[in-house]
């Protein structure tokens, strides 16, 4: 196999479109074990780390798999159902970082409205989206990126700001596409799976608290593990 080299603009980006295409080709389409990292950093010439951050977009997205005794394998699917979990892949890691800054912003201030303003209508919806969350969590089968998103369009629609209600409403498929995106590296991760359902109890503990501050701490944690979770270096 000859040597493929890479721009070194938007190196991860490059060496996943790359890797897409590999997948696309015997023999790997067929199922088979990918090169090791260390195989396909010689063979793209670049370092390991944009090669870690392009396999992780392809396990989140369900196209490769580890398995027990070492190395990563393509997943024996048709391209078609591949699809709709490509659909985050195909959007630069930038931009997937740039829509949780601006989550962020956005939902550690509605977390710390929504403490002060929510009334008991408002923390009942809340909390039957957490509890709707928590079945996700509990049935390794499903991903809950769902229930996920309604968890947090609740707390900015218990904010009262009908601009942040809109705002969110805008996104609200591609920030479920990012939801998905995000919880598909827990699948298979018990431990993981309940330390995401414990940082939304303790947003909604502190709402239910009327803790402003409270609610806006657990939200700027929770959001921040998640960019740290998909690379983001500017939190470092």
């Amino acid at each position: 196999m000859s040597k493929v080299f890479i721009e070194r603009k938007h190196i991860s980006q490059q060496v996943l479109e790359q890797l897409k295409e590999m997948i696309q080709e015997e023999p790997y389409r067929r199922g088979v074990k990918l090169p090791s990292e260390q195989e396909l950093s010689d063979l793209f010439q670049v370092s390991r780390s944009p090669i870690r951050e392009a396999l992780s977009v392809l396990t989140a997205a369900g196209v490769i798999e580890s398995k027990q005794g070492g190395g990563r394998w393509v997943k024996d699917v048709k391209l078609v159902d591949m699809l709709s979990n490509l659909k985050m892949g195909l959007v630069s890691m930038e931009e997937v970082h740039s829509l949780l800054e601006m989550r962020h912003i956005i939902e550690t201030e509605a977390a710390a409205l929504a403490a002060t303003r929510a009334n008991e209508r408002d923390l009942i919806r809340l909390e039957t989206a957490l509890l709707q969350f928590k079945e996700t969590v509990q049935d390794e089968t499903v991903i809950g990126s769902e229930a996920d998103t309604h968890f947090h369009y609740e707390i900015v629609r218990a904010s009262k700001n009908p601009f942040l209600v809109s705002s969110l409403e805008n996104i609200g498929e591609l920030l479920n596409q990012a939801i998905e995106y995000s919880l598909r590296f827990n699948v298979g991760k018990t431990e993981k799976r309940r330390d995401v359902y414990k940082e939304h109890e303790n947003v909604f503990l502190a709402i239910q608290k009327k803790d402003a501050s409270g609610a806006r701490e657990a939200m700027n944690t929770h959001i921040t593990n998640v960019r740290k979770k998909l690379g983001d270096t500017s939190l470092d």
